[in-house]
């Protein structure tokens, strides 16, 4: 009988999936997406319950879905760039998510400082360059929010037709 230990791999540490809140609920008014954070009415309720595995299956939908929104009137044409920039400009911004989140949280942050997207890493798409920064993050957060909705009435708020 050998002594011999198994290797041991190591445990990939992932953080803690922050909560995506911010603070304009309007789940309380009777919206099933809140108009803020994109969650569900039952995820803004039960997110402290959640373990870790569950907010980040959460976080990686709403990210995805951003991502789609954000590639409908956006190029990132150099990540490094968008993310030195988030740096220096000290957006915070969640390293788990792409580079098309992270230029929707620079554009939150100050898309209205913005006159040169290309020093920034980004272009915008040729059919929308007639809209400035803000109005196109305006539309992004709606279209984001619309495909929440959309998400929710087709997987969730729809009654399974074919249930015994």
């Amino acid at each position: 009988m050998s002594n011999a230990k198994a290797p041991q791999t190591a445990a990939v540490t992932r953080p803690r999936v922050r909560t995506p809140c911010i603070g304009v609920c309007s789940t309380g008014i009777g919206d099933s997406v809140c108009r803020g954070c994109k969650r569900f009415s039952h995820e803004v309720i039960h997110w402290n319950g959640y373990s870790e595995a569950q907010k980040q299956i959460v976080d990686k939908r709403l990210a995805d879905f951003l991502s789609t929104c954000m590639r409908n009137r956006f190029v990132v044409t150099d990540a490094s760039l968008l993310e030195w920039q988030l740096q220096v400009q000290q957006v915070r911004f969640n390293p788990e998510h792409d580079a098309y989140a992270r230029l929707f949280t620079l554009l939150k942050a100050g898309a209205s400082q913005i006159k040169d997207p290309e020093k920034y890493g980004f272009s915008v798409h040729i059919a929308w360059r007639g809209y400035d920064l803000l109005a196109l993050r305006e539309q992004v957060d709606r279209e984001f929010w619309e495909l929440s909705e959309a998400h929710f009435e087709r997987y969730l708020a729809t009654p399974d037709l074919f249930a015994e």
